[in-house]
């Protein structure tokens, strides 16, 4: 790191730690909430009336209120359920009143509260403490949403790229990668992958896309959040929250069957390991075989997830996790299928595969541990200091056509017809490897009539990705070549491929990019008039240095970030927010131009609401994104070709709309819908394929979305319950700039099911794609002088069926 990087984020860390040593002339409130069995009551809210001067007990029961201007206050002890508990009391300067509190709530009472907030099946009003922030969702000046655990389960989501989206606004993928890879676009742009606050992002391709057994939840950020969560692009990032010991003893296991021999089992396991509770334990298991509704084809999972956490005492906690997940599957691409231009897309069944019998696995093992220190210094301050290493290891194969018909030869003699085609596997062996960590400090404070909350820290990276794709092997011939519309599967006429496994990767990888940053940040989210105002001020220093394909280069920026959100009443907030970002980019230019990090700026305005005292919610958002100097493939590329150009500036925009809670007892409901549009503004010298004005590729500029379930609440078919949804995607760009090229159809899946629950037994069965329509996503691809299309179909109408058991 040059010294100018290193004397900002050190200026930024003495600033953040002066701003915790304020506090003069003064007074404090501090206690412990009991219930009438002398068991300490966490999560009870305790406020001085009539100000913004709040705190929330703790695990122990404890509370504490500081910087407090000194006067005669109502202080107020209130919960959700419970019976509230006033009193008056003197806060004077440079003195701690001790107040304790006694509820007349038995825990089962308590417990009765939590249950009835639990069936809110699809509505959170807080975010995961790995986003850092200790404000509702509500009050946010961005537009947040989450996808909650019994979501995945209603819908029987089994990974990361199974169906997800669809309770996102604006979310969609543009290719599958066969559940290797989850790849959403969101507001016009690829969005950057988290993991427990982390990105795990160390190359276009990845990570592995995440299995759900040891997922809690996942958190949708849209537009940036750089300056928080290290690097990430403008358009927004996922954020994938990994299950966690609750303090609870208790248990689930499910299996679940389905279409084109589909058998999963998982396991869940939460309790405690000493009588006390200091030491807790999480254990997540699941395996998997999952056939495909093209033959040959399969995709294996087996998954072991353990945490640990102690609490060494009332303000000290250690967390250890980790993270194996296995894949063995049919090699990457031979879901891809290609047709000739004249018959367009779709052209063959949609069981047509192109794979090879015979091809060996390609395996991956992604391996993750985390280790989380959390210091509650007093109800006020709370320090954090978390690191991660990722380990992703992967041995396979890639494939892809090398020649596609009508092809001819110099002298114009026909080398393929229509509908032949050469196919083409390639060695795809990667490893990547990621150390990442992170501090941050949350606070708050008062100055006079305004709050503030404050957070700050530090981010350090270092990632390296290095992949062989260099060998590849022709199956067929021209003589024989492979024909889609009558496959011959048997002994390839070219024979299997024999690659070079006994060279080290390191020496034989075709690609080595590399990835190391330090950042630090601040923001102060002031509250004024009781917190009915909040305005954001916030920065982030990023310095970054990294390499491509043997081009080195290293950069430093400064983004700041203003938002406003203002509560016109306890149920609505309506906010605005200017963000920028920046982010590193890999890759490798034709001319051998060294490649600069991505910049991008985010204006967006919304107005959120709870109905119904917060059991179903609505944001609406608007929004536009500049990005500037973001690279993109180089239109000239050959198939084997991985060219980059910089595109210029793009621009994104476009209005989200968002929906999810329970509308009534037993009815949830999850709906959105949003309109994109991004085009090209500015093309950088030397591009020619590309135009301003250009529609940039990938995304669907209409998106809606609705999941409703509902469960019988009383009599004797109580625990019945029935689900539907659908997706609907209009007006879709393809996924390359191929001018005056065949668009892709309107898109529309409806899916359903039925569940019942009795007890601790619950059934589960879900219908997709029950109209069975022919759905698939794809584009236009160019080889030479021959044009063709080529496609993914998506499965016909299939089901699932589940069980589980919670004990």
């Amino acid at each position: 790191m040059n010294t100018i990087a290193f004397k900002k984020i050190l200026f930024l860390l003495i600033f953040f730690s002066s701003i915790a040593l304020w506090s003069q002339d003064r007074g404090r409130i501090s206690g412990k909430i009991t219930l009438n069995n002398n068991a300490a009551a966490e999560n009870i809210t305790v406020t001085l009336k009539g100000t913004s001067y709040s705190a929330v007990s703790n695990q122990q029961g404890q509370y504490e209120i500081k910087n407090i201007k000194p006067g005669t206050y109502v202080l107020r002890a209130s919960a959700v359920g419970i019976a509230t508990i006033e009193d008056n009391i003197i806060v004077v300067i440079n003195t701690t009143v001790v107040k304790n509190f006694t509820l007349s709530e038995s825990q089962e009472q308590l417990d009765e509260v939590v249950i009835q907030e639990k069936k809110n099946k699809y509505k959170t009003g807080k975010i995961s403490s790995s986003l850092r922030l200790n404000t509702p969702v509500l009050e946010i000046p961005q537009n947040i949403q989450v996808v909650s655990n019994q979501t995945l389960k209603d819908q029987q989501i089994i990974s990361m790229s199974d169906g997800v989206i669809r309770n996102v606004s604006g979310a969609v993928r543009l290719e599958h990668w066969g559940d290797m890879y989850t790849n959403i676009t969101m507001r016009g742009s690829q969005i950057q992958a988290f993991r427990n606050g982390f990105n795990v992002v160390s190359s276009f391709w990845g990570p592995l896309t995440e299995d759900m057994s040891f997922v809690d939840h996942i958190e949708f950020v849209k537009g940036p959040a750089g300056f928080m969560l290290a690097n990430g692009d403008p358009s927004g990032l996922y954020n994938v929250v990994t299950k966690k010991p609750t303090g609870e003893t208790k248990g689930e296991v499910s299996v679940m069957g389905g279409s084109y021999d589909f058998y999963r089992a998982s396991a869940d396991l939460d309790g405690k390991l000493t009588k006390d509770g200091k030491l807790l334990y999480r254990l997540n298991l699941a395996a998997q075989k999952k056939g495909s509704h093209r033959p040959y084809e399969h995709n294996d999972r087996y998954v072991i997830a353990p945490v640990l956490s102690y609490q060494a005492d009332d303000k000290t906690k250690i967390t250890a996790e980790y993270n194996y997940q296995r894949a063995n599957m049919t090699e990457v691409g031979s879901f891809y299928v290609f047709g000739p231009e004249s018959r367009g897309y779709a052209s063959t069944p949609r069981d047509l595969t192109l794979t090879q019998p015979g091809l060996p696995d390609t395996k991956m093992n992604d391996h993750s541990a985390y280790l989380m220190l959390e210091h509650q210094i007093n109800s006020d301050w709370k320090i954090t200091a978390q690191t991660s290493y990722f380990k992703y290891l992967q041995k396979g194969y890639s494939s892809w056509p090398s020649a596609v018909g009508s092809l001819k030869n110099k002298e114009g003699e026909t080398l393929l017809k229509e509908g032949e085609l050469i196919r083409n596997v390639g060695i795809w062996d990667a490893e990547s490897t990621m150390y990442l960590g992170q501090f941050f400090v949350n606070g708050k404070f008062m100055t006079g009539a305004v709050s503030h909350k404050i957070l700050g820290g530090v981010d350090l990276g270092n990632k390296e990705y290095i992949a062989d794709w260099g060998q590849s092997h022709d199956l067929d011939t021209y003589d024989k070549p492979f024909n889609i519309y009558a496959p011959n599967y048997g002994p390839p006429a070219n024979g299997f491929p024999d690659f070079d496994r006994d060279t080290p990767l390191k020496e034989r990888a075709g690609g080595i990019i590399t990835s190391k940053y330090a950042a630090g940040y601040f923001q102060d989210e002031l509250g004024f008039f009781e917190n009915k105002l909040r305005l954001t001020l916030a920065g982030r220093y990023t310095y970054v240095s990294q390499t491509s394909f043997g081009e080195t280069s290293s950069d430093n920026h400064f983004s700041p970030r203003v938002g406003l959100s203002y509560s016109i009443d306890k149920n609505t907030a309506v906010y605005g927010l200017h963000d920028q970002a920046f982010t590193p980019q890999s890759g490798i230019m034709r001319n051998k131009e060294s490649i600069k990090p991505l910049t991008g700026n985010n204006t967006e305005f919304g107005i959120k609401r709870d109905w119904f005292d917060g059991s179903w919610s609505t944001t609406l958002s608007v929004y536009r994104i500049l990005k500037k100097d973001e690279l993109t493939s180089d239109p000239d590329n050959k198939p084997t070709e991985v060219f980059k150009i910089i595109l210029g500036e793009k621009r994104a925009q476009g209005i989200e709309f968002d929906v999810r809670g329970k509308i009534i007892d037993g009815l949830n409901v999850i709906a959105n819908y949003a309109f994109t549009e991004a085009i090209v503004t500015e093309v950088a010298p030397g591009v020619t394929n590309i135009k301003k004005g250009d529609v940039v590729p990938g995304y669907s500029k209409h998106t809606a979305n609705a999941w409703v379930n509902y469960t019988i609440q009383d009599g004797k078919l109580k625990g019945l319950g029935a689900s539907a949804g659908f997706t609907y995607l209009a007006d879709r760009a393809t996924d390359n700039w191929g001018a005056g090229n065949e668009k892709l159809p309107n898109y529309f899946k409806l899916d359903g099911g039925l569940s019942y629950e009795t007890g601790a037994v619950k059934f589960t069965a879900n219908v997709f794609n029950i109209l069975d329509k022919y759905l698939y996503t794809g584009s236009a691809y160019s080889f030479g002088d021959v044009k063709s299309y080529y496609w993914q179909t998506e499965p016909p109408r299939t089901f699932r069926v589940g069980m589980s058991y919670k004990f």
